[in-house]
Formats: structure tokens, sequence, C-alpha cells
């Protein structure tokens, strides 16, 4: 179990959440990484304040040698990274011992793909619970909300964390568009397809009927937990058994599938890049780059079905 933080690192959550604003879930990932290498620091005999390079490559490699993969690695490594910058910056240390230290480079994997047609499978089997009038209110409802779900995160690329927190007003605006506030507290604009907003419609009417106090709570998919509404792990568990339901291998699904669907899918009828990128809220444009895959397999296509030179036989 991953001891509690110490003050150095409390005091670098917490300049994480007030200057930068990360979200909830950053600063807890940064805890659980950092709680742990300051306990490696301790065996070691040290800690944050007189850790050398050599402390560190030692805790990377002893996480190395128990399993932890290399894209976890390389999470650990830039959040010490960000802490002893932190330290440096605070004059609380005289050098930098990450300096001296290099990741390994790792090819950066491509999104896993959903085609259209089976996009569309997945939100036509979470309908069916939703259209089947003999099955109980509670059924429907759930079958409402996971349909309500996919569209909105289809239809917007929103992160699922961005949708799960929308506020009860989203279903009652006049206008397609979102406001929505993604990470480090930007705000961008978010377009919502008319099938969105007629199952965000649909979604909201059953859980007025269903759960009136529910429908009464200020979150647009309220649940009973810590923040008040549907959580990702939930959502994505029960994506997985509707992924399951509608013949797609659930290995191939997860919330950000959906969004990585929205980005290819947009792509690959011709949307230009920096408009994919102001959507999906992505602060760097290379971020965004991953998806251009999809952009060179239309660039071969053309080139095989356009040329002139290869119409010609024996070429």
């Amino acid at each position: 179990m991953t001891s509690q933080p110490g003050r150095l690192v409390v005091g670098f959550l917490e300049a994480l959440a007030s200057e930068r604003g990360a979200s909830p879930n950053t600063i807890e990932a940064y805890r659980r990484d950092l709680s742990d290498y300051e306990g490696s620091l301790g065996d070691q005999g040290t800690d944050a304040l007189k850790a050398g390079a050599a402390h560190v490559r030692a805790y990377l490699s002893s996480r190395g040698a128990n399993g932890l993969s290399a894209a976890s690695l390389a999470r650990r490594l830039s959040a010490i990274r960000q802490f002893h910058k932190h330290l440096y910056a605070e004059g609380r240390r005289r050098d930098d011992p990450t300096l001296a230290i290099q990741g390994s480079r790792r090819a950066r994997p491509l999104p896993k793909m959903l085609t259209v047609a089976e996009v569309d499978r997945l939100i036509a089997t979470a309908r069916e619970g939703l259209d089947a009038s003999e099955r109980p209110l509670r059924e429907r409802l759930a079958a409402a909300r996971m349909a309500c779900v996919i569209e909105v995160i289809y239809a917007s690329g929103l992160r699922v964390s961005e949708v799960l927190s929308l506020p009860k007003s989203a279903a009652r605006l006049k206008e397609p568009v979102l406001t929505v506030r993604g990470k480090g507290g930007k705000e961008r604009l978010a377009l919502l397809s008319n099938p969105a907003r007629a199952a965000m419609a649909a979604y909201r009417t059953l859980l007025s009927e269903a759960a009136p106090g529910a429908a009464a709570l200020p979150w647009l998919f309220p649940a009973l937990s810590a923040s008040g509404h549907l959580t990702r792990q939930a959502f994505a568990r029960d994506l997985k058994i509707a992924a399951a339901a509608a013949g797609i291998p659930a290995s191939r699904v997860s919330p950000h599938v959906l969004r990585h669907a929205f980005a290819s899918h947009l792509l690959q009828n011709g949307a230009d890049l920096r408009v994919v990128q102001d959507l999906l809220g992505h602060a760097d444009i290379s971020t965004t780059q991953i998806y251009t895959h999809v952009l060179d397999e239309r660039a071969k296509a053309m080139v095989r079905d356009l040329h002139p030179m290869n119409d010609e036989e024996g070429s």
C-alpha cells in the first residue's frame, strides 16, 4: 500500500493545483507516484532534498525489475522530473538530479480504432434496452444513460471525465454548443449532434420518471458516488458489457476509444487537423498528430485510385 506523501510532495501537489489548475485525477496520479518515490528514497537512506541521479536511477530500475511497464516508468520519471524542478525553482535544492537522466524513447502507439459501423452498432445495441418497453424502468434508464454517454462522446470528442461531470443544464441548451472546462482549467467549445441532443432529452425524461430525486441533483449523470455523478470506472465497465453485446471485443473498446473514433472519423472525412486539435482541447498539435495515420491511409488510397500511372497495365 502506498504511503502518505511527505511535506515536500504535499507542497508540490498544492502548487500543481493552484498554479496549473491540475485536475483531481492528475493530482492523485502524482500523489501515488511521488509517494512511492519518497518511500524508495527512504529505503535508500536519503530524501528528496539530498537524492542524486543514482538514487533516481535505482528507483526506476527497481520498479522496472518488479514488472512496471515502459509506459508506466516513463510516467514515473516525468512526475519525478516535475517534482525536482519544483524543488529547484522554490530554492529547496541547488540542483536537479533528474537532468542527468535520459528517459528511453518509446514509439508512440497508434490509438485503437473503431469503424463507423462499429460505433453505430454499439449505439444501436445500447438503444435496444431503451426501446424494449417490457423491461423494468430502471433497466431502460441504464440503457438510455449508456446510449446517451456514447452519443455525446462520439459527437463532441469530449474526454469521458468532461462528459460525466456535465451539469444537468447541458440537456436544456437551445443551441448545439457546450462550453466545457478541460485540462488546466481551459475552456473550449464542444459541438453536439442532433442525435446526441435527442439522446440527452430521452435519458433525462426517463430519469425524471424513474428517479425524480436524482433528476433534481445538479449533474447530468447523477450517481451514488463521492463526486455525485457517474464515475469513469463505472461507465468503462458498463461500456465493455455493451461492446460484448454488440459483438465487438471488449479489449478494443474504452471511453477513450470513442474519443479516438470522433477524431479519426472527422479526419477521414476531410476535417482540418487544427480544427480537430481545438475540438479535442489539445494544447499541442503534436498530440493531435497521432491521428495523422488516418490521413496517411487516405493519401495512399488517393494515389492508388486516382494517379493516372496506376491505370497502365503491367506497370
